[in-house]
């Protein structure tokens, strides 16, 4: 399974428009693809998250219940043309959907990981305000396999 997106290569710089507007962006949320999903896939589940000392594991996006048949989610997506079923979890910023990155000044260039969850259950029970413990909890016998894609910012 892979996951990429059209906006930057893994390991490469989030372009300046996916990033809150406190970091000078429009926090638009990123534009990513998937392939080689499993086969017993029933949906998908995705993560974006800022492991950096500093942040703690920051939680920027998660998506619970996208359909299986889904094999992207296009630019600025978050919040508007999500596909038909999936639901957007609460950030750390205490928002629903996509919040950008926006690492604290003189930091360092922070990691944002996106994880690409392959399930075998069709829905995954969990509250809006879930939590990044809770969401891997609840994805944790039912996880497939997993994708990876790494972008970075600093400021």
């Amino acid at each position: 399974m892979q996951i990429t997106s059209s906006a930057f290569q893994d390991g490469a710089k989030i372009p300046l428009q996916f990033v809150m507007p406190g970091a000078g962006g429009k926090n638009v949320s990123v534009p990513l693809a998937w392939s080689n999903i499993p086969a017993g896939t029933q949906s998908l589940a995705l993560s974006m998250v800022d492991p950096h000392p500093v942040a703690g594991n920051w939680v920027h996006w998660l998506v619970i219940d996208l359909p299986k048949d889904a094999a992207s989610l296009p630019q600025g997506a978050s919040g508007r043309t999500m596909p038909q079923g999936a639901v957007e979890l609460k950030n750390s910023f205490g928002d629903l959907g996509y919040g950008g990155p926006q690492p604290p000044r003189g930091s360092g260039d922070h990691p944002y990981v996106f994880t690409l969850y392959a399930l075998s259950v069709p829905k995954v029970e969990l509250p809006k305000n879930a939590g990044l413990a809770a969401f891997k909890q609840a994805l944790k016998d039912k996880t497939l396999a997993t994708a990876t894609l790494t972008g970075y910012f600093g400021r």
